[in-house]
């Protein structure tokens, strides 16, 4: 049974016999105190330029890194030669397989009753269009719950518009929210019977640079054109639907099936000198949509991680191995991630955390430790609070690259990340590094360095997190 809060405050009373008045008075447990040490580790990472250097570099010699493509490739080879530079030790790539998918011609354009172009990108998995592109009358949807509860049948020959906008917050809670018209939007749309679906991009921006990204179909449906109109190309096209005309639209999408190719994680150490401790997992993925150079998602996350791991390399070695992983095949399908479960999953994992919600300042830290590593939460929570970071009264969940190790059990540590303008520029050509504030990456940078040099050097065993 959950108590409502003044019965909570009411039963915490008597069982302390203790009137209002006194209880006001009791002071809430003092933190602990913040190590020296870390605390000279934080503060000396606000002026770190390894992150930037990073992620300067990465956008510029090699910028967008589609999973499975030659470009993927080279950023592998970039970063070992670039964490080899840092002094990282056992720098290797694990390689693995992907099926890849690659965008066409991509155009869209109303014929009637108010005749103009559109700007289109095709979601990826997306079917193909003839070359000479598809017209159909669409069918508007104001909402994902709107084409969920479409009949049977009902878009036999017509293009679908699914037109939620989505909103900023914070946290990011609302791409859970109005992200599924892409995530399985098209695949409704196709079972319903609609020869193609437009969505106004997944994005908080008003602008007219559409958000790419994934969607899935489910075995044994053909994949139909998907594409993603950008933000006021959408709001246009609601507008004309507003006006009680039948809306015609042409849309031509012809991406291509490339088989099987190559991806892979980089993978690379600060050896730690306990290897019964456990390893400490970090990173982000390095691979990227192929409209913008993947600055923020994740170019940002893979730098933010690696640079935090590297100045643990200057002093005494921790007592965990903390081993950094920029994994491959995050956007389209998490091939890297599986991969590197099975490679390591006979490997101990005392902790993993994950950076991909883009540059800007970390303002909240959530945990899912065990009950026995309970004053871990304690220290590092105190070493943040310096930087502005609150503690989260929800548990930690991970993120998609570290997600088959905490379903496996190993404890988590979320340095969520301030995700309000994220959305803004997620998954579209607008994904570059002038969307990255050098004051807020080095203030990230900080909270992972004092994160680490805690639970890297933590005495207590952290053995398997709590059930979510």
């Amino acid at each position: 049974m959950r108590l409502s809060a003044p019965a909570l405050l009411c039963a915490s009373l008597v069982t302390a016999n203790l009137s209002p008045a006194t209880a006001q008075r009791v002071a809430p447990p003092a933190a602990p105190a913040v190590d020296a040490r870390v605390a000279a580790l934080r503060d000396a990472a606000l002026a770190d330029t390894t992150a930037y250097d990073i992620v300067e570099g990465l956008t510029t010699e090699v910028g967008p890194r589609p999973g499975g493509s030659e470009a993927e490739a080279r950023a592998r080879a970039w970063a070992v030669a670039k964490l080899t530079a840092l002094g990282f030790k056992n720098v290797r790539i694990e390689t693995t397989m992907k099926r890849t998918w690659a965008r066409g011609v991509e155009t869209a354009a109303v014929i009637s009753p108010f005749p103009q172009p559109l700007r289109v990108t095709a979601l990826g998995g997306s079917g193909a269009t003839p070359a000479a592109g598809i017209t159909a009358d669409i069918v508007y949807f104001a909402s994902f719950a709107e084409l969920q509860r479409a009949p049977e049948g009902s878009l036999m020959g017509k293009i679908a518009f699914v037109s939620n906008a989505m909103v900023a917050t914070q946290d990011g809670s609302s791409y859970g929210a109005f992200g599924p018209a892409r995530f399985v939007g098209p695949n409704i749309a196709a079972k319903k019977g609609a020869v193609a679906i437009v969505i106004r991009s997944i994005g908080s921006d008003h602008g007219r640079g559409p958000h790419t990204g994934q969607t899935n179909f489910e075995p044994g449906v053909t994949p139909i054109p998907a594409g993603a109109l950008s933000t006021s190309d959408a709001d246009n096209l609601a507008r004309m639907v507003a006006r009680g005309k039948p809306v015609r639209l042409h849309l031509t999408l012809t991406p291509r099936d490339l088989g099987m190719t190559e991806t892979g994680n980089v993978i690379a150490e600060v050896p730690g000198t306990d290897p019964g401790a456990g390893i400490v997992v970090i990173g982000g993925h390095l691979d990227s949509w192929d409209l913008g150079t993947g600055a923020i998602d994740d170019g940002a996350g893979v730098a933010i991680t690696a640079a935090a791991a590297r100045r643990l390399l200057d002093g005494p070695a921790p007592r965990r191995t903390i081993r950094v992983v920029w994994f491959g095949d995050e956007e389209t399908g998490g091939a890297g991630s599986k991969a590197y479960f099975d490679a390591h999953k006979g490997e101990r994992h005392a902790l993993v955390a994950e950076s991909d919600f883009g540059a800007d300042r970390v303002w909240r830290v959530a945990f899912r430790l065990p009950l026995a590593a309970a004053a871990v939460n304690d220290r590092v929570a105190a070493a943040l609070a310096p930087l502005g970071i609150v503690r989260s009264r929800e548990a930690a969940g991970g993120g998609a690259d570290v997600a088959p190790l905490v379903r496996a059990g190993v404890p988590v540590i979320d340095l969520n990340q301030d995700g309000t303008r994220y959305f803004d520029y997620h998954h579209t050509p607008e994904d570059t590094l002038d969307r990255i504030d050098p004051v807020q990456l080095r203030q990230n940078v900080a909270a992972w360095t004092a994160m680490l040099a805690i639970v890297a050097n933590a005495p207590e065993d952290f053995g398997n997190a709590p059930a979510q």
